[in-house]
This record gives C-alpha cells, structure tokens and sequence, in this order.
C-alpha cells in the first residue's frame, strides 16, 4: 500500500520522528498541503495522514484509490464523514493524546492573567526597577486565585484536568457540560447551566468542541450577562469566539482580559480584530505541541494503522 503523509510541519520541527508510521507502511512525506495541491499530493495513494486538509465530496471523487484517512489530531471536522462512508474509507482519530499539554497552557494563560509577570519582566529588563526609590513595585493589578470562581465550558478529559488543577488552588469550579448527569459532583464543584456559569465566573474557560451550538457562544449577548471584569480564556476552537464582540468588551474593559490559543481563521488574518485589543494574549495554537504531546500523538497513529491493517478497528470514526 501507499501513503502520503501531508503536512509534516504542523506536528514535526526537527525534534520528533515519524518513524513509528514509516517503519509499518511505505510513506511519501510533504512538509505542507494546502487545497491547491492536495489532489496532487494525495496522487494514488491508499492511506493518507492529514491534519486540517479539508476532505469533502469532492476530494473523494477525485482520490479513488483511497481507503484510509488517519486524523492526526482529535478534531475531524475537515473530513466529510458522509462522504466518506460513501467512498468506502475509514477514517480514524487521535483522542486524548494532548490533555495534560493544553491543561497547562490554559493554566499559563490563567496565571498570566492575573500576575502580569511578562508586563513586569519586560519592565525590569527595561531598567525600571533599577530606577525604583522602593524595593518592590507593581504595574497592573495582581489577584490572587484561591476564593476565586472558575467556569469550565466542556468537561472532557481536558476540562476535567482543568478543574483539577483549579481545585489545587482552592477556586470554586462551576462547570457546564451536555451531559452532567455523567458526573458527580464534589466539594467546590458544581454543574451548572451556561446563564449561571456566565453570571457568576470570575474566569471563564472554554473546552467544548465547535458545533451549532457553540458557535460564537462568546457574543456580545452572552458577555453582558458576565461579571466586570471577567477573564476569558478559548485553547478550544476559534469558532467559539465572536472576535469583535470580545475586542469590543476588552476595548470597553467588560471583560479585563483575554487569551486565546485559537482563532477563527488560522494562520491569523492581520485583519483580525483580536491583534489591536487590549490585555488579549494570543498564542499561535501551541497547546498541543509539546514534544511529549506529539510523540504520543504519532505512536496512536500508528498504532491506529496498524490495526486497520489488521481488521480491528481503533479510534474508528467512520
């Protein structure tokens, strides 16, 4: 069998192998495929490895020789499953394989936003406090965590980790999910409806996939109901986000501050209304690129193949 492997720099800088996949199946490697050049690149080849190369109708009628598409992430909404069932091809995923990387991220985000320590290293480093009368000073408010309320959007296995941690710091954790009556509740946890998560959040992450119904759930409307003040952090999926809705409250000072992982439209647009507002942090979707996190990432894909290869199934979608 032949397999294309089609954006090697989205998950390998050098510093990571693809080894695990090559050493089971015979693979053609590009370091980027973009919808131009994705029939090309694809060619006749029987097993395909993609990150966000967008699969539809389209894609399948013109790739005829293809019979498996391993997902090298846990989304898949680039993949028209209906199609694919059609065309006979299999597509599988990789779930789970970057909890305690995002987990960390978002927890950088959150500690970031409320102890400044970039602002206040840039400072030193800029001589001001060489300059200082006083032994200490302070640039922008610092708050504490413990006491505080955290809302968590989605309660998979990275909201899950998220709360954990929150609980560590002596936060009260209300969380909103589809399907609470999965969960017990515990002590400084509770489920909630998303009004009252809005309401009384003091910090409001989000880790809920993108569908019909979480599509811009970050608006205008839905901000009015938060606190002044309010922190929000998005390591989930840009879609979630009207971006300027949250320019505008972060202009207004309604929400204090803001970090994102994702965007709607990525690589980010210069036009984005995120880029000029003020007290947003933006990381270029990094929470899931540690080396531990890719490393696992490929051996599930290949450990995927491997029993599609042997007619098991495996984090089978469709």
């Amino acid at each position: 069998m032949k397999a294309v492997y089609l954006e090697e720099g989205a998950v390998n800088k050098g510093d990571i192998s693809l080894k695990p996949i090559t050493d089971i199946i015979d693979t053609k490697i590009y370091y980027n495929t973009v919808e131009e050049n994705k029939i090309e690149h694809i060619g006749d080849a029987e097993v395909v490895f993609a990150n966000k190369v967008v699969f539809d109708e389209d894609t399948f009628a013109k790739c005829p020789n293809l019979k498996y598409i391993g997902v090298c992430a846990t989304g898949y909404n680039v993949i028209d499953l209906e199609a694919a069932q059609r065309h006979s091809v299999t597509v599988t995923n990789v779930p789970a394989y970057s909890t305690d990387a995002v987990a960390q991220l978002t927890w950088g985000f959150i500690i970031e936003s409320v102890n400044h320590i970039a602002l206040h290293n840039k400072s030193v480093h800029e001589g001001a406090w060489c300059r200082s009368e006083i032994f200490c000073y302070w640039l922008d408010k610092v708050t504490e965590l413990t006491g505080k309320t955290l809302g968590v959007a989605g309660y998979g296995n990275i909201g899950r980790k998220v709360s954990d941690i929150a609980l560590a710091f002596g936060m009260k954790v209300l969380v909103h999910t589809a399907h609470p009556e999965k969960y017990e509740a515990k002590d400084n946890l509770e489920f909630v409806s998303l009004d009252e998560l809005f309401e009384q959040s003091d910090i409001i992450s989000f880790h809920c996939p993108l569908n019909d119904r979480t599509k811009k759930i970050v608006c205008a409307e839905n901000i009015a109901k938060m606190k002044d003040g309010v922190i929000i952090i998005n390591v989930s999926r840009g879609g979630l986000v009207d971006e300027g809705d949250l320019a505008n409250a972060l202009k207004s000072g309604k929400v204090a501050a803001a970090a994102a992982d994702v965007v709607s439209v990525e690589p980010m647009r210069e036009d984005n209304p995120l880029l000029d507002a003020p007290n947003m942090i933006i990381t270029p979707h990094i929470g899931w690129a540690s080396v531990e996190a890719r490393e696992r990432l490929i051996n599930i894909v290949a450990d995927n193949l491997k029993a599609y290869l042997n007619g098991e199934k495996k984090n089978v979608i469709v």
